[in-house]
């Protein structure tokens, strides 16, 4: 074997062991797919999705779609092999993590804050379904969620609305913060809460961490509804990008008639009390999903027209909305001819 061949070999060898240890190596980057599609409109184990108490609900034909993304979480290793799967699958994507979390977030508080996501979008959700039908909602703070191992924990729950603290109404979720700050330690709080109807007053004593006191709750924006309505979504899906499905779904079962006349649609965005509908992340991926889940119209917020470049929606139509009572209005048209024209991405004046 002459001296180049036994170079050359040992060349090899050695980018063998680079490559080999670069495929375990982790990037600072996180990757899309298409995750499930979750029906609004259809029950979930035995019970209806939407639960309405106090006013008539009508479950009709037709499938209401949410559409979700799978996003590789923040302590997840993402390699080179995992990284160029991403890169070469028409579906998915790649994004540098920093875009995405921040730089200290974890796995479990990246968690948490999706899951109070959830719990904010699903309020706001009734609010703009019941907007839209000319009921009258007016803002509270409430209980957006309770941390495991806090001294809130088994003392107040989420949606709990809260109406004073040490006896000062609350009229934003910065009276809390600003109460348990003046507080001391040792020192119980006393909260004045409305659960299921009735007040009731708790006491709950703050706990030292890393050197603030902390009673273990997120106050956030809920709402006073003159009936109730919840959306029961299992527990392993958070965010705020349903909303506009959750309140589509809502607005379908407190009306009589189906709005979907039995078809599947789908769509994302977020959405406000108003009914402004807002820009989720993952758009290609949501579009993608709800395409393989056999869904015949997906409606597009209107700030990711220019994100949905490149991906494939089959036979499916993409309808852009820009409020609640646009994608009202676009179903409608679609309903009565499914080749009628509907705000598109392509036109942005129409």
């Amino acid at each position: 074997m002459s001296q180049r061949t036994r170079a050359g070999l040992l060349a090899l060898c050695l980018l063998a062991v680079l490559w080999g240890t670069a495929a375990f190596v982790p990037l600072p980057y996180v990757t899309y797919y298409p995750g499930p599609t979750v029906d609004i409109l259809a029950k979930s184990d035995g019970e209806e999705t939407v639960q309405v108490t106090g006013h008539r609900a009508y479950y009709d034909d037709g499938e209401m779609r949410m559409t979700t993304v799978y996003v590789s979480q923040p302590e997840q290793d993402v390699t080179l092999p995992i990284l160029l799967k991403a890169y070469f699958d028409p579906d998915a994507a790649v994004w540098p993590r920093s875009s995405i979390y921040a730089p200290d977030e974890t796995d479990e508080s990246s968690d948490r804050e999706s899951a109070v996501a959830m719990v904010s979008s699903q309020d706001t959700a009734v609010a703009a379904a019941l907007t839209q039908l000319g009921e009258e909602v007016d803002p509270v703070v409430e209980v957006q969620d309770v941390t495991p191992g806090l001294p809130a924990e088994g003392r107040l729950e989420v949606r709990d609305v809260l109406l004073e603290i040490d006896g000062n109404d609350i009229t934003e979720a910065q009276d809390v913060v600003d109460a348990v700050d003046r507080a001391k330690a040792g020192q119980p709080i006393t909260f004045v809460v409305r659960r299921g109807g009735t007040e009731k007053t708790v006491e709950v004593t703050p706990k030292d961490v890393d050197g603030d006191l902390r009673v273990g709750i997120t106050p956030g924006v809920g709402y006073d509804f003159p009936f109730q309505v919840s959306v029961n979504i299992a527990d392993n899906i958070g965010g705020p990008s349903a909303g506009l499905m959750m309140s589509l779904a809502i607005y379908d079962t407190l009306t009589p008639g189906s709005m979907t006349d039995g078809a599947d649609i789908a769509g994302t965005g977020t959405i406000t009390p108003a009914g402004e509908v807002g820009p989720i992340g993952g758009i290609q991926q949501k579009i993608a999903a709800a395409r393989d889940a056999g869904a015949e119209l997906f409606l597009v917020p209107a700030d990711n027209c220019d994100g949905i470049g490149g991906v494939d929606p089959g036979d499916m139509r993409l309808a852009r909305a820009t409020t609640m009572d646009s994608a009202v209005q676009a179903l409608s048209d679609w309903v009565a001819d499914h080749d009628a024209v509907l705000p598109s991405c392509e036109d942005t004046a129409s």
